[in-house]
């Protein structure tokens, strides 16, 4: 089990690297991946599944130790990132099946690798869990509500649809492991190392079958769907940031809530767009999934270092 926890956390830790080498290979060779596209919810499931093994009764405590500091996390999630993908999908020239794609994303609730960048950037880590408990367990009502008020203009919208979807997907999956972490405690406490690559290979498998699927429209319009999902992460990031700024929060928890807007569950998304639109329409998740492994590093080592800084300047300054 040692080296199965070794190799888990190396693939954990180079999750970007596999996402990105997966993507072009599916890209340059679509018919070896094409097959995975019937297994996308279900994939999802598990990786839903791992987080309900993950979570303990502290996480849902500290939303009612500070629920002020979740409720503008999970107010901040499901205002700043459905605003910005209707705007970037408005505004750019993109067809029906990408727009609503980018708002499909824009929707989803926070991912779980933003509770890693936020512990690497030396942020409110237990504050960045609670808010993407909070978020995924909100996600069946608020998800298909947002889509259905934003993407109407695109295409025609199963609010009820998408509900039991994200509830199969998320809710049920993440309950299931809740129940077997508390009957197999020891067990599960064994399996968690794992954890870690069997996520990474659900989600690098989910990217890998959207690229195959959709590699000629990739090929045609992907640098603008690429550009597109670049903004969409960078501005969530940034206004993320702002926001817990602007309501004074401290500097820990305003790296939680920028890291915490910014990453998005984009396999949900992938996901939706699979089951009840197009393939077209889960590209920019897929693109979502690469781009927020690789910005999230970036940001989390540079609040890491903006937090080192202001730590050595309070020590030269005399008390």
């Amino acid at each position: 089990m040692n080296a199965v926890a070794k190799l888990s956390n190396f693939v954990g830790n180079t999750f970007a690297i596999w996402v990105l080498l997966f993507g072009a290979l599916a890209f340059f060779v679509p018919s070896a991946f094409t097959w995975i596209a019937p297994y996308i919810v279900p994939l999802l499931g598990i990786v839903m599944f791992g987080m309900g093994l993950t979570l303990s009764a502290n996480d849902f405590k500290e939303v009612f130790k500070r629920p002020l500091d979740v409720l503008i996390g999970v107010i901040a999630q499901f205002l700043i990132m459905p605003l910005v993908a209707f705007l970037l999908a408005y505004f750019l020239p993109v067809s029906r099946e990408v727009a609503l794609g980018i708002i499909l994303v824009g929707c989803c609730p926070g991912g779980t690798a933003s509770n890693v960048m936020t512990y690497l950037a030396k942020g409110d880590t237990a504050l960045s869990v609670a808010v993407t408990s909070v978020s995924t367990i909100l996600a069946p009502i608020l998800t298909p509500s947002l889509i259905l008020l934003l993407a109407g203009k695109w295409l025609s919208v199963s609010a009820a649809a998408l509900f039991w979807s994200i509830v199969k997907v998320v809710l049920i999956p993440i309950i299931l492991g809740l129940i077997a972490q508390a009957l197999f405690q020891k067990q599960v406490k064994a399996c968690i190392p794992a954890l870690p690559l069997v996520s990474v290979v659900a989600i690098v498998a989910i990217v890998a079958a959207v690229v195959g699927q959709n590699q000629a429209a990739i090929a045609k319009s992907g640098l603008l769907i690429f550009l597109i999902v670049v903004v969409h992460n960078g501005l969530g990031l940034l206004l993320g940031y702002w926001f817990a700024k602007l309501l004074r929060m401290s500097p820990p928890k305003q790296k939680a809530i920028s890291i915490e807007v910014g990453m998005q569950n984009s396999g949900l998304g992938a996901a939706l767009a699979t089951a009840h639109f197009s393939p077209l329409a889960a590209v920019p998740s897929a693109i979502f999934s690469v781009w927020h492994n690789i910005s999230g590093p970036i940001v989390a080592t540079y609040f890491r270092k903006q937090a080192d800084r202001e730590a050595a300047d309070e020590k030269i300054i005399p008390a």
